[in-house]
């Protein structure tokens, strides 16, 4: 019986040869790069993070989320592999610096982009406010709200915590600015069930030497001072009182910019009677407001007319120019050119230059110096004589 003895050869593997086969590797990371990572430790104020990295990455709380972060363990878990934005190059210990809020900023502002792009309405609660007007934040970021776009009855201090519907006015991510509009959107949705030439009851909310700002179901319009009447106006003072109720026809509505302009002026029966006889202007609101309406379909009709009559001459005319002219040019023209004109060049003027030309040279010119010659013999018999 032959005894078999297996050998067994151990294989030592140090920390040295460790070092040398990652030098072998040539690993390249650059700041601004995004790679994944997998979380193998997590300290009280940050984590490490492996990315195949010689030294193990190391991510700061602050890093960890757009949102404020008060443990590690809100965000991240220990084995989780996820995305990470390589912040800074390595520093004396060769230690990369890594960052999950820079992702999701960039993201935010595509988000925001798109959003905007689309004219999306966003909803967004007030987390504070300021002189100049309240901050919110969407997808993240920080959001402005001048006072000009707030439009509620509400003291500025007592919209924190209260969330509003929001439209976009600014996205600028090199300049760090979003600025919303709370107006706006009021607006955009008041203007869905309004229409130009309807007439609606509202409050005078407050008032301008340039006009009257006029509340309709919870967004602000403007009677300008020169939609008040068709008489000249020194104020609005001299016409409305804040808190007073009156009717006006709307004559404009702007989504774009949140505006809705009003008047009282088409609403007059006779020049003057917003003046005169308030009372007989708003009797007459409905009557006059279905003749505003009629007139500006009238218009609308018109500028149909004429916009078809343009598009039929649009039309036409290419078609002339298209298949008449460029016969007349590829056919009449060219055969004038290449017939008529060339015969004329080639058979009569060159029979001209070499038949009548040199025989009168050659004919007539020797008999005029014969003539010459023969009056110059009977001179100087005529100076003797």
């Amino acid at each position: 019986m032959v005894n078999q003895k297996s050998t067994v050869t151990e294989i030592g593997f140090t920390h040295e040869d460790f070092a040398a086969l990652l030098d072998k590797y040539d690993y390249h990371f650059s700041p601004g790069d995004v790679v994944p990572g997998t979380v193998f430790s997590i300290e009280p104020r940050g984590a490490l993070i492996d990315i195949g990295a010689k030294t193990a990455a190391y991510i700061p709380i602050q890093e960890m989320s757009i949102n404020r972060v008060d443990s590690p363990e809100e965000v991240l878990q220990s084995n989780e592999t996820r995305e990470f934005f390589i912040l800074t190059d390595e520093n004396e210990d060769g230690q990369l610096t890594l960052s999950i809020r820079r992702i999701e900023y960039m993201r935010a502002w595509e988000r925001v982009r798109q959003l905007q792009a689309e004219d999306a309405t966003v909803r967004s609660g007030v987390f504070a406010t300021n002189r100049g007007g309240a901050l919110v934040r969407i997808e993240g970021l920080r959001g402005f709200i001048p006072g000009s776009h707030i439009s509620t009855r509400k003291p500025k201090e007592e919209l924190v915590g209260e969330d509003l519907p929001l439209k976009f006015l600014e996205v600028d991510e090199e300049r760090n600015r979003l600025v919303l509009s709370h107006r706006r959107a009021l607006v955009e949705r008041k203007m869905n069930r309004l229409e130009v030439g309807e007439v609606v009851i509202g409050t005078v909310r407050g008032i301008k030497p340039y006009g009257a700002f006029i509340d309709i179901g919870g967004v602000s319009g403007l009677l300008h001072i020169s939609e008040i009447s068709h008489e000249h106006i020194d104020t609005p003072h001299s016409v409305f009182n804040v808190n007073d109720e009156v009717k006006v026809m709307i004559i404009d509505l702007d989504a774009e910019r949140g505006r809705i302009s009003l008047s009282t002026k088409q609403l007059e029966p006779e020049p003057g009677d917003m003046i005169k006889n308030r009372d007989l202007v708003y009797d007459k609101a409905e009557e006059m407001a279905a003749k505003y309406r009629e007139q500006m379909l009238a218009k609308q009709q018109g500028a149909s007319a004429a916009a078809s009559v343009d598009a039929l001459a649009e039309e036409d005319v290419p078609s002339a120019i298209e298949e008449d002219v460029p016969s007349a040019i590829e056919e009449d023209i060219p055969s004038a050119i290449e017939e008529d004109i060339p015969s004329a060049i080639e058979e009569d003027i060159p029979s001209a230059i070499e038949e009548d030309v040199p025989s009168a040279i050659e004919e007539d010119i020797p008999s005029a110096i014969e003539e010459v010659e023969a009056a110059a013999e009977e001179i100087p018999v005529a100076i003797q004589e």
